[in-house]
């Protein structure tokens, strides 16, 4: 079963039987166009009025001959299935050299032609092509074999995006005729295009392949939401009334009066879409069937229509999106707008130029042949194309960079799974185009690649995040980077990254330093060790359990005396751990245990419960001395060596470390604790800047006294 959606094409579908009639009449003189290929022809000249067909003609010829006897398994000729394939690129603007290795695709897999007979009557780059389609074709799309193959796919596939535009239209022409097959082996290469190809079809940008990939995959995996779907369709056109015409004809009217120059044509659903929408608002109207597509020539006139529409109708205006501004990463321009009717129908509108419009229908089929290199380019067999669009980029150096196939395809899968994507801004007005909930790691591994491993942090709209912050469309993100050369991704980063070059990156660094990468994970594991003992009965910092605080008092190494002076003889006079003050905090005192006195600052948070539980109030004051001991609480972002690093900066300031609490990381943060010795209280706010200087260290500040009741 296959859809039986309007064609998007005013061009009627083929006859394939009487292709095969043709193909089967024999090659033409050399000095005519064989009649076989005259819709390729007249498809191709629409596109590229000036295009030499003679190569065509002779690989049709070649194409004809080699594979005369074969039949396809629905009973035509076998030469009018490359017919087809080469038609539907055709209709697609695909230039003359993809066209010549389309019609050829299948000639060197099926018959007794070979690549150096391609070289030398087409030249090396149908000979580059064919081979390309070739080895897509050996590629075994089973479970068993699917990570290795794939990646090899990607590698041929990847040095010249028209060698996937082939296979798509080849597959698209395949699924059209899958009618023959075994109702399993239909499901298998269903599936096998969904998850597969239909997303590639998707980030090539190539729409008007997709979408109906998407309809006859729907038909064979869904064959009953289908017909219901199908029904919808058929019971909307059978309507009186056409909100979308009325509509159109509304828009024609107010751009002819303020004109602007404008295409306005009514654009159905495909079948996929209109399930979609069914199910997102449940019962349809006649408005959801389909959208207006308004198409100018200018980009200025874009813009021009969207504020006619906008002062002349009813705007949705949560429906806006501008792709023209900031395309999506598949090329895709256009403004998306939606206006109201006074009935309630909402009725969505695409605005883009001609040139955009070939493009959101093509993708990178519309783009010719990107490849040809400049002339005094080196003859390595460096292949460079200008216009591939940044993610295909990106999957390249994913291939080569994943350690093994199988994290290289679990990755893939991942990134292919992800059908949206954000924009996000750099403080220089540059954009990084990002799946929909990456985080500040995927960020800095899309702007940076492997020096990204030096990243500590990031700010997002001005705030400072952790690097694990999922951001959104439209966020402003700063990465802050630490300068140590030899800085070490975190493992813990893995949880964080969604995108695959960071992933892969990652990945990679563990794997080529396996012993940094094991004391990683024994650091781990002692942080865990770490908190269990943590959670052994005792207070937190700044916390004071019970009524007396002695829990706290025990944690210092030992009594600060000589610099408190207490109105109780003999007294044994402790700083309180809660709040660690110094001179010249305001003080107070309470007896506790026999003749000891613990010290606290008058906010802390344990004075009020102390004076509630009856503890008695001891008149304390600082003496001559301006030896202190205080606890700082210093917050960062992970990183290697960190801890060393902060302890000696410290150090360098005269600083005794008397006791040092590290708390596991949680989302790339860490929070450190240290209760310190110093010389001279003067020497506080340089040894606060000398930590704070330390990198990856964005906070350091005096413990605070908590909340009452807190």
């Amino acid at each position: 079963m296959t859809p039986t959606a309007p064609r998007r094409k005013a061009r009627p579908r083929i006859d394939l039987r009487r292709l095969g009639r043709a193909a089967l009449l024999g090659s033409a003189a050399r000095d005519r166009l064989p009649d076989a290929i005259s819709h390729v022809a007249e498809a191709h000249r629409a596109h590229h009025p000036d295009a030499d067909l003679e190569p065509l003609r002779h690989a049709y010829v070649l194409a004809e001959s080699s594979h005369r006897g074969q039949m396809r398994k629905s009973g035509e000729p076998y030469i009018t299935h490359p017919l087809a394939v080469t038609l539907i690129l055709a209709e697609l603007g695909a230039e003359t050299t993809t066209l010549t290795a389309s019609l050829l695709h299948d000639t060197v897999e099926d018959t007794d032609v070979t690549l150096d007979q391609v070289r030398d009557q087409f030249g090396e780059e149908v000979r580059y092509l064919v081979d390309g389609v070739t080895k897509l074709e050996k590629v075994d799309y089973g479970a068993a074999a699917e990570s290795e193959t794939f990646r090899k796919m990607l590698v041929a596939t990847g040095n010249d995006v028209r060698v996937m535009s082939i296979k798509l239209a080849d597959r698209l022409h395949n699924m059209r005729t899958l009618g023959v097959m075994r109702p399993e082996k239909q499901e298998r290469i269903a599936k096998v295009t969904r998850d597969v190809l239909i997303p590639l079809a998707e980030r090539l940008g190539v729409q008007a392949l997709k979408t109906e990939l998407e309809d006859l995959v729907f038909a064979i995996l869904h064959p009953e939401e289908y017909a219901h779907t199908r029904e919808l369709i058929v019971r909307n056109a059978a309507r009186a009334d056409d909100p979308l015409a009325e509509v159109a004809d509304e828009v024609r009217t107010v751009l002819r009066e303020a004109d602007i120059p404008a295409e306005v044509l009514i654009r159905p659903r495909h079948f996929v879409s209109v399930h979609r929408v069914s199910r997102k608002r449940g019962r349809l109207r006649g408005s959801d069937f389909g959208r207006l597509l308004v198409l100018v020539n200018e980009d200025a006139d874009c813009y021009g229509v969207l504020g006619e529409l906008h002062t002349c109708m009813t705007p949705v205006v949560s429906e806006f999106k501008d792709f023209i501004a900031v395309p999506k990463f598949n090329l895709y321009q256009s403004l998306h707008t939606a206006v109201a009717r006074e009935n309630g129908q909402v009725v969505e509108v695409l605005i883009r130029t001609h040139q955009m419009h070939k493009v959101a229908e093509a993708g990178v089929v519309a783009l010719g042949n990107p490849y040809a290199p400049a002339p005094d380019d080196p003859a390595d067999g460096e292949r460079v194309d200008p216009t591939r669009p940044g993610w295909l980029s990106r999957l390249l150096d994913w291939q080569e960079a994943a350690p093994d196939p199988d994290h290289f395809w679990s990755t893939l899968r991942e990134d292919l799974a992800q059908d949206r994507e954000i924009t996000v801004f750099r403080p220089d007005g540059g954009t990084i185009g990002l799946p929909e909930g990456a985080t500040c790691v995927d960020a800095a591994y899309a702007q940076y690649g492997e020096d990204a491993h030096a990243c500590i942090g990031a700010r997002v709209n001005g705030r400072l995040a952790t690097l694990s912050t999922v951001l959104k469309d439209g966020d402003t993100v700063q990465l802050l980077m630490g300068q140590d050369p030899a800085s070490e991704p975190s493992r813990e980063w893995l949880e964080h990254a969604h995108t695959p070059a960071a992933r892969i990156a990652i990945q990679r660094w563990l794997t080529a330093h396996p012993a940094q990468a094991e004391a990683q994970r024994t650091e781990a594991r002692e942080d865990r060790q770490a908190e269990e003992r943590e959670a052994a009965p005792r207070p937190a910092t700044g916390d004071v359990s019970g009524t007396d605080g002695s829990a706290l008092e025990q944690m210092s190494a030992r009594p600060a005396t000589g610099h408190v002076l207490a109105d109780l003889p003999d007294a044994t006079v402790r700083l309180a751990g809660c709040c660690t003050p110094v001179p010249p905090d305001e003080i107070t005192g309470f007896s506790v245990r026999g003749r000891a006195v613990t010290v606290h600052r008058v906010e802390c948070a344990a004075v009020a419960r102390m004076k509630d539980a009856g503890r008695p109030e001891v008149d304390v004051r600082w003496g001559d001395t301006t030896e202190c001991r205080v606890t700082l609480v210093a917050e960062s972002f992970v990183r290697p060596h960190l801890l060393a690093d902060l302890t000696e900066a410290m150090a360098l300031e005269g600083a005794e470390i008397v006791s040092a609490t590290v708390e596991p990381p949680t989302q790339q943060q860490v929070r450190h604790t240290y209760t310190v010795q110093l010389p001279d209280a003067a020497h506080l706010p340089a040894l606060m800047r000398a930590m704070r200087n330390v990198a990856g260290v964005y906070d350091v500040s005096r413990a605070q006294p908590q909340a009452q009741g807190g």
